[in-house]
């Protein structure tokens, strides 16, 4: 009789380790390891992840390539609507699970296979993001987590890999670190209170004493980052390179701290220099080419966009009529920015645009006015006035009416 198969979402730490022995050894399982690349993993460490999941006894690894899928169904969408979580974050960590969550589901299914699973405990967001992309997508497999179900400590996972033959050295690393596309979080014993900062060291990327100010132009097509430095790029590459660019200078830095999808309080750290830089540089051309009401309404549906993407809510219908307005904003927000980096910070300097709604032949803010007389402004603000003017008199009257 063949064993029911399992695909497990891997990412090679300790707990999907430990769910592929379990799963293997004590479910009696045949466990199919999958890696979804959103962006964090090189040539060296995708070789390990393989060779420790064959160790272990996973009857497969595959390696998921989902970066441009990624970008094309998500990230672009964060950038047109400038979306940061309480205007800080750009939803680095919960934007990848939920496309890791969803090539997993997929390969389960192509696979035929009996269940899912994944290594969440249930103390944080990414349970509900896995479990409810499972749900929506593969509501016919059963999902297995194994780390929340047994409520494991980190010592009893390790026991029970020793027990199995398996004597990896799990050392625990004093700061988390999860790095895609979109950014990196860092977590340490710092992050799990309200006031105390990450040391220097727990930042992956340290800043180049050498390093000078430095000038960069940027380039969007319909709010795409297409260009740097007269260079046409990709959109995935051209964020690359930024991120390159910008790493000697070491900004992007940041702080965030939020509400859980379960309710309680959440701080980390993160390093995003290639996002804050393009949605400042994005926003600030947006400044110029889109009229006050387009910018308002953007404001107030990215704003539900970036919470509902954080909550595991991307498979509303919802989303995809956000995605729409926001795509259709972006038609006249093409134009090259100035950007200059220094250590720990950048500036946004300026930007030139065939759609600068600045250079017009109605004038100039505080200087001329080409359009329009004094006597028209007069006439404008009397009508203007006639609400707040009314309001004014009828509140007048009814004081001095009561007794």
């Amino acid at each position: 009789m063949s064993k029911p198969k399992v695909v497990l979402a891997y990412s090679g730490g300790l707990d999907t380790s430990f769910c592929i022995k379990y799963l293997s050894a004590e479910r009696g399982m045949e466990v199919h390891a999958v890696t979804v690349d959103t962006g964090g993993f090189d040539a060296a460490e995708r070789q390990a992840l393989e060779r420790r999941a064959l160790d272990l006894g996973a009857a497969s690894w595959t390696l998921i390539e989902a970066v441009e899928d990624y970008y094309r169904q998500c990230i672009r969408y964060l950038i047109f609507g400038n979306v940061l979580r309480n205007h800080t974050y750009p939803l680095s960590v919960s934007a990848e699970r939920l496309f890791q969550a969803i090539e997993t589901a997929r390969f389960a299914q192509k696979i035929g296979a009996q269940a899912v699973a994944h290594g969440s405990t249930g103390a944080g967001n990414d349970q509900v993001r896995f479990d409810l992309a499972f749900q929506v997508l593969a509501p016919e497999l059963e999902i297995i987590t194994p780390i929340r179900d047994l409520r494991l400590s980190r010592e009893e996972e390790v026991a029970f890999l020793r027990k199995h033959g398996v004597d990896i050295e799990w050392e625990k690393a004093q700061y988390s670190i999860n790095k895609g596309l979109w950014g990196t979080s860092v977590g340490g014993a710092e992050t799990l209170t309200s006031h105390q900062p990450l040391p220097d060291e727990a930042w992956p990327t340290q800043p180049d004493p050498a390093a000078a100010p430095a000038r960069l132009e940027l380039r969007f097509e319909q709010g795409e980052l297409v260009g740097i430095d007269g260079e046409a790029l990709a959109p995935v590459e051209a964020i690359r390179r930024l991120e390159a660019l910008a790493r000697p200078w070491a900004v992007g830095r940041g702080m965030h701290v939020g509400d859980t999808i379960i309710g309680i309080k959440g701080r980390v750290g993160f390093e995003a220099a290639a996002p804050l830089i393009i949605i400042g540089a994005h926003q600030l051309l947006e400044k110029h080419t889109l009229t006050k009401w387009q910018q308002y309404w953007k404001d107030q549906l990215a704003t539900w966009y970036g919470m509902m993407l954080h909550e595991g809510q991307f498979f509303d219908p919802l989303m995809r009529n956000i995605e729409v307005f926001l795509a259709d904003t972006q038609q006249r927000v093409s134009g090259k920015v100035w950007v200059r980096l220094e250590p720990l910070r950048f500036e946004l300097e300026g930007i030139e645009s065939p759609f600068d709604l600045m250079q017009s032949d109605f004038g100039q803010y505080g200087e001329m006015n080409n359009a329009w007389t004094g006597e028209d402004v007069k006439g404008f603000t009397r009508i203007l006035a006639n609400q707040s003017k009314l309001v004014q008199q009828v509140s007048a009257a009814a004081k001095s009416e009561t007794p």
